[in-house]
């Protein structure tokens, strides 16, 4: 039995589970939103109450963790710690409570993601689209089953945008509508860098994964648009019910309040992003990084038995990627 922990710049995640059968079984999940990242753009360093909200969740995970028979645990670091000064106390501190934090890059997280989205599609020779927007990047991969044609991570994510655009103060509907449209155009700068290369890979399906694609859907749907899919005229439709919404402080079909302050910045990301590589419907995927941590852990066992947490990154991670 493995544990997966997952340390995004919004959520920290906790994955138990096990292969039976060529398969992951999901034994435990736990997710809990701590925003590392907040306002780390900015400042450039995780703040004391992110720092002592990390810390928290992690002592929650620790003790979650002792109720299984775990045979090896991988804790990630994701983009909040490749720019945080302060990133290396903030492990030091985990480690002080037990837990072992590697950092990766923002292409072995890609690789990853990919990795964990098609344990759950089908075998096929179609070439895939697969996106995850986080909290601090977004990460780009097309490949056909194992096979990567392109990997990229982008330093844009739904917090960063949120501390960029939108802020915590009330900003009166017509103004919020303009800071829509300008983080779209914004956004936009960032993902057509790599357009031309996407529209050469001839991809033929899109999935996203992560909580602000989740949340987005479950909006879509709960206003008709479909089930675990996106459609691009469905965002721009619900534009000004989103802005509404926000402006207001009235519910909104399909959004969970605790996701209510990324709505807007997440908006914007996915907008500009399936405008820039031409997506009219992209999928929502359940799994990501955390499923694709268990893959790799389940494919190097020996390894994992061999090496402490804290070097794999360092050693037989950056090998599998290469």
């Amino acid at each position: 039995m493995h544990a997966c922990i997952d340390l995004g710049s919004n959520s920290f995640h906790l994955l138990i589970g096990e292969w039976e059968d060529g398969r992951i079984q999901i034994i435990e999940r736990l997710s809990e939103k701590v925003q590392l990242g907040e306002n780390v753009g900015q400042s450039g360093r995780i703040s004391p109450e992110a720092f002592e909200r990390g810390l928290s969740c992690l002592h929650r995970f620790k003790l979650l963790m002792k109720q299984y028979p775990i045979n090896r645990y991988w804790a990630l670091g994701t983009n909040t710690f490749r720019l945080a000064e302060n990133s290396a106390e903030f492990i030091q501190a985990a480690k002080d409570k037990g837990i072992d934090i590697s950092v990766i890059t923002g292409t072995q997280e890609a690789v990853l993601i990919y990795a964990g989205v098609i344990t759950r599609l089908p075998v096929s020779d179609s070439h895939r689209l697969i996106i995850d927007i986080g909290g601090g990047s977004t990460e780009i991969v097309i490949g056909k089953n194992h096979d990567r044609l392109l990997t990229e991570s982008l330093t844009i994510g739904s917090v960063t945008w949120r501390d960029k655009f939108f802020g915590y103060s009330s900003v009166p509907l017509p103004s919020l509508l303009d800071k829509m449209s300008d983080g779209v155009v914004a956004a936009h700068t960032v993902f057509d860098s790599i357009a031309p290369v996407v529209e050469r890979s001839q991809w033929e399906e899109a999935f996203a994964s992560s909580g602000t694609v989740k949340m987005l859907a479950f909006i879509c749907e709960a206003h008709g648009y479909g089930e675990k899919k996106i459609h691009l005229s469905a965002l721009h439709a619900l534009k000004q019910d989103i802005a509404a919404s926000i402006a207001n402080h009235t519910p909104l079909l399909g959004l969970k309040e605790r996701r209510r302050d990324l709505l807007l910045a997440g908006w914007c990301i996915l907008v500009a992003l399936m405008e820039a590589y031409k997506i009219e419907t992209i999928n929502f995927s359940a799994t990501a990084l955390r499923e694709g941590m268990l893959d790799f852990m389940a494919e190097n066992g020996k390894t994992f038995q061999a090496m402490e947490s804290s070097e794999l990154s360092e050693v037989s991670f950056a090998k599998w990627v290469a």
